[in-house]
């Protein structure tokens, strides 16, 4: 005989084998349920007290016995019932209710996130007996004002041509949909922001984390902010909201939920069981974007070392099949778990990593010294990403290093030399660029490449003044420079993209910041940054025939 799910605790062995009973029973495909079960179950649920539930697909086989308390049910896993796009579970939701409501909130809300094809609730009487279903499902227009429409049954008036009503939902939402090859390329993501901050505040981080999807190739489909007092620790966001995310999705084609805030491993938990779908954060899709552009073995040693710092915490079970003891030869007692075992196979590589980054930072320290040998004064381009500061280097130096107008372009970071007047070279090179919340584990991964900035005699600290963040993207890197300890090293603050913005607005930020505007891919607006480096670093240059050995 199958399970039944949820509180059957204190129930008599009658009412078990009754319930039990229920599995044998099949509904006709055009009926929500028939007028005996309803019959039976809202008898049986006043007698016990309890509200009764049955999951029926649509073959008419009821697949879960539910067994709630006196005010709800608890639906059971149903992720073996698994969802295309554009397409409903498969199964419809049948409960009693004891204290004649109708639907509930949490009813309507589990019909969206469990992408349910209808959710009914039997109200039932004093005596036991139905007086009035009410049947509600998700409205197929993809703007409709309402997430749901209702349907006000009696028990005479089952007959709705169930099956009928399925198919139509399901055409209507296929129809209003994203259809299926434009997803083929590409993934689709919904932006999401759950914030405290302002609302104009929140629409910038917004702004932002599409511009890190686009980087990352990724499709976006469509955005979500909420404002709360107080963040959820659980979803982050509430459960009703949850509900218009997995409507969103359904209609869009979404394949992917992006949020701008760093989930810990029990909100991913949480927020994929009720939403069905691939879940990140913006952490993630930072390291994704890193992973995508690493061209040389240490930057790709470090992005690893970076995700899997960030995986560790985050390894969970996702099923049972997670759990299942794997002990072997000389093991004692039950062994290791697959998922301990997971943890220990990531923290040996961490520690593998991190020796072959401590070669490549003993590696940097005797190109280090070979400079200070050489006295060759060093100029780090410095700036928040996609500020320009590959187009730089580049008319700088004259260099081809890839250059593109997207966030994280280039990652590697790029080293040239620079001669000036009388014979004076500079080395000039280009950083990884920084970003709002840098996530701690590049901070940590990308040491590395970082400590080039130790050895700076001067920064070049470009900013985008086209940008209108430009405010919010220099406290960003002026808190990043102070974590590095960087904050005795000399500054040069260098207004780029002059051209995008009116003349005067460019002379008063020139002022108000003590730098200069230039605009990096034009030559002859440069002349008076060298004119100032050449000034701030000469005092530091020694010629060759000055070295003592």
């Amino acid at each position: 005989m199958k399970k039944i799910f949820g509180n059957s605790g204190g129930l008599k062995a009658s009412q078990i084998r009754r319930l039990e009973n229920l599995y044998r029973r099949r509904i006709p495909p055009q009926l929500i349920v028939t007028t005996e079960l309803a019959r039976d179950i809202s008898r049986l649920s006043r007698e016990m007290g309890r509200q009764i539930g049955l999951l029926i697909n649509r073959s008419g086989k009821i697949i879960f016995v539910i067994i709630g308390d006196r005010q709800r049910i608890v639906i059971p896993d149903t992720s073996d019932y698994r969802l295309a796009p554009g397409r409903l579970r498969g199964l419809r939701c049948i409960h009693t209710h004891l204290s004649n409501e109708s639907l509930t909130k949490d009813d309507l809300t589990d019909l969206a996130l469990l992408r349910l094809d209808l959710m009914a609730s039997i109200l039932v009487d004093n005596e036991g007996l139905p007086h009035e279903v009410h049947v509600g499902h998700i409205t197929p227009e993809k703007n409709a004002e309402k997430l749901y429409q209702i349907l006000f049954l009696k028990t005479n008036e089952l007959d709705i041509g169930c099956s009928d009503l399925i198919r139509a939902l399901e055409t209507e939402i296929s129809r209003t949909s994203i259809p299926a090859d434009s997803r083929a390329s590409e993934e689709r993501a919904l932006l999401v922001s759950v914030t405290t901050e302002s609302r104009q505040k929140a629409e910038e981080f917004l702004e932002e984390l599409k511009e890190l999807a686009v980087s990352s190739g990724i499709q976006v489909a469509g955005t979500m902010l909420q404002q709360r007092k107080k963040i959820d620790s659980r979803f982050l966001m509430g459960r009703g909201k949850l509900s218009e995310l997995t409507i969103s999705a359904l209609f869009n084609g979404i394949s992917v939920v992006i949020f701008d805030q760093e989930l810990n491993s029990a909100q991913i938990r949480s927020i994929t069981n009720q939403v069905d779908l691939k879940v990140i954060d913006r952490t993630q899709l930072i390291l994704d974007i890193f992973a995508q552009r690493a061209q040389s073995r240490e930057g790709k040693l470090q992005v690893e070392l970076a995700q899997l710092k960030y995986l560790l915490p985050r390894l969970i079970t996702k099923n049972t099949a997670m759990s299942r003891l794997t002990g072997g030869i000389g093991g004692r007692g039950p062994g290791e778990t697959k998922l301990e075992i997971n943890r220990r196979r990531a923290r040996d590589r961490i520690r593998k990593l991190e020796t072959s980054l401590n070669q490549v930072r003993k590696q940097r320290k005797q190109q280090k010294a070979k400079r200070r040998k050489r006295s060759l004064p060093v100029v780090s381009i410095i700036g928040y990403t996609n500020a320009g500061k590959s187009t730089l280097l580049n008319t700088l130096t004259k260099s081809q290093v890839h250059v593109e107008s997207r966030l994280f372009a280039t990652l590697d970071p790029s080293s040239r030399r620079l001669r000036f007047p009388k014979d004076m070279e500079v080395i000039i090179t280009d950083t990884v660029g920084f970003i709002r919340d840098l996530p701690k584990e590049l901070m940590v991964a990308f040491r590395a490449t970082l400590e080039e900035l130790e050895s700076a005699d001067l920064l070049l600290h470009l900013i985008d003044i086209s940008n209108a963040r430009f405010e919010d993207q220099i406290d960003s890197v002026e808190r990043i420079l102070e974590d590095l300890n960087l904050q005795h090293v000399p500054v040069i603050y260098v207004l780029n993209k002059r051209d995008l913005v009116t003349e005067e607005m460019a002379e008063r930020l020139a002022v108000r910041y003590n730098g200069i505007a230039i605009s990096a891919n034009k030559a002859a607006t440069l002349r008076e940054m060298i004119r100032k480096i050449d000034t701030m670093i000469r005092p530091m240059f020694v010629p060759y025939g000055e070295i003592q050995p």
